[in-house]
């Protein structure tokens, strides 16, 4: 089954940026607080990454091409808690 994410060899979606130079790891402090909150939850066993990685890519496809990268992990961890009854 293809998902929005795998866009490989498909057309309209432009050029993949390439990042050159000493671009920061995150644009935004919350970026990085998403970072570390998905960290955590993995590392306690909320989640794990086979979870966390099927939950981005099940994202519907608006959400997910509207969305940054960090944007995405957002969505994707409120998704996680919220069916596993944690919020």
């Amino acid at each position: 089954m293809s998902r929005v994410h795998d866009m490989g060899g498909q057309l309209g979606f432009g050029p993949v940026p390439v990042v050159v130079g000493d671009e920061p790891p995150f644009h935004a402090d919350w970026e990085a607080r998403v970072f570390a909150v998905s960290a955590v939850l993995l590392r306690v066993g909320v989640f794990t990454m086979d979870e966390f990685r099927d939950a981005i890519e099940s994202l519907p496809p608006e959400t997910y091409l509207r969305s940054s990268y960090y944007e995405r992990w957002l969505h994707a961890m409120e998704g996680l808690l919220e069916a596993k009854g944690l919020v």
